[in-house]
Order: C-alpha cells, then structure tokens, then sequence
C-alpha cells in the first residue's frame, strides 16, 4: 500500500472534523501529488504532540522557519510507508526523544495552515514520551522546551491548545 492510499484510509476512518476531513480527501482527489511538498496547491503534513502524561507536561518546538511554539512535525518524506510512521519520523528527529509511543487511535486532530511553503494539510497524532525521555534539539529548532499543560495556552496558538486539550481527552 503506497503512503497515498494510507493517508486515504486514515482520512475515512477518521470520524471527527467532517468537513475539513472532507477537504483533506477532495484535496488527494484532485492531487495525485499531494502528499509530498512538490504540490504547491498544498500537501499532506503529518505531526505528533510529544508528552508526558505522568509530569502533566508537552515538549514543544521553537520551530526555526516559523519562529512558534509547536508540536514536531512536517513533510511526508517517500521512505515514510504510513502517516503514522511519518508523524512518528518527525516526532523523533525533532525531538531527540527515542522510545516514542503514539497513542493509539490514530489521528487526534486535523489542522489546515497557510505556511511559507503551501497550505499544509496537518494530520496530528500524540505521542507519549517513555518515563526520563531525555530530548535532544535538531537543527530544524531555535529551541525545545517542556511546558507545563497549564502554560501551552500562553506560549503557543490555538491549534497547538486544540490538539494538547484532544489529546488529554483521548488520554
């Protein structure tokens, strides 16, 4: 099954955000090409809210390009077999954490965002970091720092507060 066609089926059995869902299949419809950041019309993105339910705490991403607060996440890449597994890549590279665990599920939450490139497409997943994950900051970070859930709404934007406020409830 090629990353396309997972994407499709993850899209389908997603059963929240009806519409926007809807735009994220009518998009893959009409681009063939829309998983991979070559689609200017936008892509598929996928990204993993990193935490630490036992401490009650996020690690988040000064992201270098968009200088915000943020999960980890980004393009699709074509070694990626699923949306889960590219979430997961992304999670780990941006991270530094090893031992990830997504919740299972699948997504938590979809976030449509203009950004530099192309509309990105983003589907969120959550990721539990194993007790003492050490991180490590990537060069795609200004900085990496855990927050407490109480603070997220302080230094982050509203999609960043949906997806952490999704995640503890599907916790």
């Amino acid at each position: 099954m090629s990353l396309y066609d997972d994407a499709v089926l993850v899209l389908k059995r997603y059963e929240d955000q009806a519409e926007l869902r809807q735009v994220y299949l009518d998009h893959l419809a009409t681009h063939p090409d829309g998983m991979w950041k070559a689609c200017g019309d936008g892509h598929i993105t996928a990204s993993a809210l990193v935490i630490d339910p036992e401490r009650g705490r996020v690690l988040l991403t000064l992201h270098k390009k968009m200088r915000m607060w943020l999960q980890m996440g980004g393009h699709c890449e074509p070694a990626d077999a699923t949306l889960e597994a590219a979430a997961l890549r992304e999670a780990t590279e941006e991270s530094g954490v090893r031992a990830l665990a997504l919740l299972p599920g699948g997504p938590v939450r979809l976030d449509r965002h203009h950004t530099p490139c192309a509309w990105h497409l983003d589907v969120q997943y959550a990721a539990v970091a194993a007790p003492g994950a050490v991180e490590s900051i990537s060069d795609e970070s200004l900085d990496l720092r855990w927050f407490a859930y109480d603070e997220v709404a302080g230094v982050a934007d509203e999609s960043v507060v949906r997806l952490l406020e999704a995640t503890r409830a599907r916790l």
